[in-house]
């Protein structure tokens, strides 16, 4: 595994940042056939970056964003904050009053190497340093939903053919032990 440091977003890196979504997600819906999506790649891209304004707005207490480094440039990111108004709508609010852990994202070339797992962990271990014993987390890729099955189960939620024919949406409630 390669050298990586985790740790706490700075403000000058807020350009490289933007970037790094613009990258990330434009790739995902690459990977997941979904490239003609142009208007909602770009409403995911600003949805990170309003994220992570709110994280540097509040110093961590409404958003609080970890990312990953390897010789200072960035190569993943991971954040949690309020649940989603669609985690909300899809659970009928049962999942209201839990944290969401979102905007996992590791650059192309360094996917398959641990830097997703090592985000997690250490988002995981924050969470619980700050007493948080339960968390949510969703997603609509299939490719992504792969890994979260691999490492959580089958979904608390299966939302069938959401984003269309065999594009369906899960959501998942996990308790950390």
């Amino acid at each position: 595994m390669r050298h990586v440091e985790i740790r706490r977003p700075r403000f000058e890196e807020i350009g490289d940042l933007h970037e790094f979504f613009r990258i990330v997600i434009t790739d995902t819906f690459i990977r997941e056939g979904l490239e003609e999506l142009v208007n909602d790649i770009e409403t995911e891209i600003e949805s990170k970056i309003n994220f992570l304004k709110s994280d540097f707005d509040s110093n961590g207490e409404k958003r609080f964003f970890l990312i990953a480094l390897e010789e200072e440039k960035i190569i993943g990111t991971i954040e949690y904050g309020p649940s989603s108004e669609l985690i909300h709508v899809c659970t009928d609010g049962v999942l209201k009053d839990l944290v969401e852990i979102g905007t996992v994202f590791v650059l192309p070339d360094y996917q398959r190497q641990g830097v997703g797992n090592r985000l997690l962990n250490e988002m995981v271990r924050t969470l619980h340093n700050r007493e948080i014993e339960e968390f949510c987390l969703d997603s609509g890729y299939g490719n992504a939903q792969k890994i979260w099955k691999k490492k959580f189960g089958e979904p608390d939620y299966l939302l069938k053919d959401y984003w269309g024919k065999g594009q369906d949406h899960m959501i998942w409630k996990i308790s950390i032990q």
